[in-house]
């Protein structure tokens, strides 16, 4: 069992709560992947805008392993943690748990470190302000 796997606590704060809904699925019945990746990119997206107290964007996204399914019905639950900052950009670390339909049973389905960039009006890399500024 990975250390991914026995993990039972989210990091973070709980920034984005979202029922999946049936058409999230694949021909499988599970939840696509790329509609949680989206969710992450969202809900690190609010956590950048935070930090950097202003417009951000993605600019890469870390391995990312799915280590469970989704399922219709599951509320996904996306928490973030800002890891680092640099000057423009600031790594920040996204955990997805699904709080399955039924038993309200929180189990993590993947994490990734998400990195994105402080932009200015101009769409131009611009300085993260300190955290106490």
């Amino acid at each position: 069992m990975s250390n991914r796997e026995i993990i039972t606590q989210p990091r973070g704060n709980l920034t984005v709560r979202i029922s999946a809904m049936p058409g999230d699925t694949n021909a499988n019945g599970d939840i696509f992947g790329g509609w949680v990746l989206s969710r992450m990119d969202q809900a690190g997206g609010i956590a950048g805008v935070e930090r950097a107290r202003g417009r951000v964007v993605t600019i890469a996204v870390d391995s990312m392993t799915f280590i469970r399914p989704v399922k219709v019905g599951d509320v996904l639950c996306v928490y973030t943690e800002v890891e680092s900052v640099g000057r423009t950009s600031m790594k920040i670390h996204i955990e997805a748990w699904a709080q399955r339909f039924q038993t309200h049973t929180m189990e993590k389905v993947t994490d990734a470190v998400f990195t994105f960039v402080a932009i200015d009006e101009n769409a131009r890399p611009r300085p993260v302000p300190p955290e106490d500024a």
